[in-house]
């Protein structure tokens, strides 16, 4: 049971015989105390009148998946199965981070049918959206009390990485298709594969001439190459309490996500196989032996419920995992921080075990940090904090290049697109 508004009105009206029997010696008291009593019975009665919300049929239909910050329909099907109609409110219990609008729907279903509520969903957050009930409240005719029910329905709703580089794709896979010998482009290197022959044009590598077929063909041909394909290429991202650093809009860990599914995009176009382990001290996320179409709805599907955790990153076990996955993988593409000396010492103690077996790329976002001339006393402090800062990130460069891995910083809107191109500047000089 439940009173709304008119209630405390209706009894606010009792003040009115009140002060009217006063004057008349009777007990103002007593008149108070039967007219709560009569407010109270007339209330009863008006919530034994109405609906009972106990016998609603609540169904739901939800979308499987969406994207963050993309709207979303939520269905609440309701069905009056007696023979009294439902005429009240209902409201869902979603989480504040379902955006979920209107909170409150208006709920009239004539007995024996049944009603379609709609309530839009903008989610905020990535992960799981769960409803595990509603609430159904149908007031009596008179508008003082009601009855009230708690009817489980759950439902829930995986919210996915929004995927917003994607806009680099295009670009990158143009690139792509030039290394791939389907333009007239064509790319040397060592390691790369043997594709075709064609005429020789002014610009192109003599190193490439094939002789052999110069003689019988009369004229200059050259030997074109493409990449190699199915090479394994390891996407780990940190997900420890470094990742929960603020870059740009976003997290650390959000950046590295952008990074790794467009670099696995590219990737599965090139014909490699891609891994994904997302760890600090356990694994977060895993994805490995899936190639073609089904390799992004698996990476966006398993990264959507991670988040940072307050760990210091076990990097020893983070590389044994790697190793797990694939015994000498061609790339590791490392999203995670490097610019305090401090929090990269396990990691840089680790490194050099992997750089002797693989080639690695350690990717970080990073704010940029801009120059301003010192004025007073806080500017000065800023100033110097940015020198440190600054500095810091170079030390921390230099060791991971002398351990023997290359090193990307960017921000986080540009990390996607550098870490793709270094992967096309690997292949484009075929050590990939």
């Amino acid at each position: 049971m439940f009173v709304t508004g008119r209630f405390p009105l209706l009894v606010a009206v009792g003040v009115v015989p009140v002060v009217l029997l006063s004057g008349a010696g009777i007990d103002p008291w007593a008149v108070a105390g039967g007219w709560l009593l009569l407010s109270l019975a007339v209330a009863a009665a008006d919530a034994a009148a109405a609906a009972d919300p106990r016998t609603a049929v609540i169904e739901r239909r939800l979308p499987a998946r969406t994207l963050l910050n993309e709207p979303a329909e939520s269905h609440v099907i309701i069905t009056a199965p007696g023979s009294r109609r439902l005429r009240g409110v209902l409201r869902d219990a979603w989480q504040p981070t379902a955006g979920a609008e209107p909170s409150r729907l208006r709920v009239d279903v004539p007995a024996g049918e049944r009603r379609i509520l709609r309530q839009r969903l903008l989610p905020r957050r990535r992960g799981e959206l769960r409803s595990a009930f509603v609430v159904l409240r149908i007031p009596g005719p008179l508008g003082i009390a009601g009855r009230q029910a708690r009817r489980d329905a759950p439902g829930r709703v995986r919210v996915l990485p929004p995927f917003r580089a994607r806009r680099h794709l295009p670009s990158r896979l143009a690139r792509l298709r030039e290394l791939d010998g389907n333009t007239s482009v064509q790319v040397r290197g060592q390691g790369t594969e043997f594709d075709s022959l064609r005429e020789y044009v002014r610009g192109d590598d003599v190193r490439s001439i094939d002789w052999r077929a110069t003689a019988r063909a009369g004229a200059t041909m050259l030997r074109t190459w493409r990449p190699e394909r199915d090479r394994h290429v390891v996407l780990l991202v940190d997900t420890g309490r470094t990742s929960a650093a603020r870059v740009g809009d976003g997290t650390r860990l959000d950046a590295g996500m952008e990074a790794a599914l467009l670099v696995a995009a590219l990737a599965a176009r090139a014909g490699d196989h891609v891994h994904l382990v997302m760890f600090d001290r356990t694994v977060r996320a895993r994805v490995t032996r899936i190639d073609g179409a089904a390799l992004l709805p698996a990476l966006v599907d398993a990264m959507a419920p991670v988040e940072p955790r307050l760990l210091d990153t076990d990097w020893d076990a983070a590389f044994a995992a790697v190793r797990a996955l694939t015994t000498r993988p061609s790339l590791l593409v490392l999203l995670t921080a490097h610019d305090e000396p401090e929090a990269s010492r396990g990691f840089l103690g680790s490194l050099p075990a992997l750089t002797g077996r693989t080639r690695v790329l350690v990717a970080t976002a990073a704010d940029a940090i801009e120059d301003a001339a010192p004025g007073n006393a806080a500017e000065v402090y800023a100033a110097a904090a940015a020198a440190r800062a600054r500095s810091d990130a170079a030390r921390v460069a230099g060791a991971i290049g002398r351990a023997g891995a290359e090193v990307v910083v960017a921000s986080a809107d540009d990390l996607p697109p550098r870490v793709a191109d270094h992967y096309l500047a690997l292949k484009a000089a075929g050590r990939l």
